[in-house]
């Protein structure tokens, strides 16, 4: 009942707050009050440019360059490797796959893809056309480390 009591009276000030603070911006809801039904942003359209990108941190995936709707992924089929496996990059020109999706869980290679990598969008993501929320700060540690040996060469 006490957390009920604390519950309640969390979301009721955050809703007065919400209320009367003009401009608040909260999340993804935008200036909206919390018990107001708002309109959702139309879906923002597929990049596809077939641009590699830099990576956003440290081990990311690589993010997929083109449009990935409709594709089949599944346990019968898998559409990225009629592209991205060994044997069709020289016809497709596209990237293959890392040595490190063809290893079983013993780190021994394996003729096919390893079950483990073989749904790729479980870590690849597709990109969108989309502004940014939050500005993203992060430095490749080259950039990091170039600046740093800049820095102690100054001194």
């Amino acid at each position: 009942m006490r957390a009920l009591f604390a519950a309640s009276l969390v979301l009721g000030c955050a809703a007065a707050f919400a209320q009367t603070s003009p401009g608040l911006v909260n999340g993804l809801r935008g200036p909206a009050a919390l018990d107001e039904e708002t309109r959702p942003a139309p879906m923002p359209k597929p990049v596809n440019d077939d641009r590699r990108r830099p990576r956003s941190y440290p081990a990311q995936p690589p993010v997929i360059p083109h449009q990935v709707d409709n594709y089949q992924i599944d346990l019968r089929f898998n559409k990225c490797m009629s592209c991205h496996a060994r044997s069709r990059v020289g016809e497709s020109q596209a990237p293959m796959v890392s040595v490190t999706h063809y290893m079983g869980r013993d780190n021994q290679m394996r003729q096919e893809i390893s079950p483990r990598r073989y749904f790729c969008t479980q870590c690849h993501v597709p990109q969108y056309d989309v502004r940014l929320r939050i500005r993203n700060t992060f430095r490749d540690f080259y950039d990091v480390s170039a600046s740093g040996a800049a820095a102690g060469a100054r001194k």
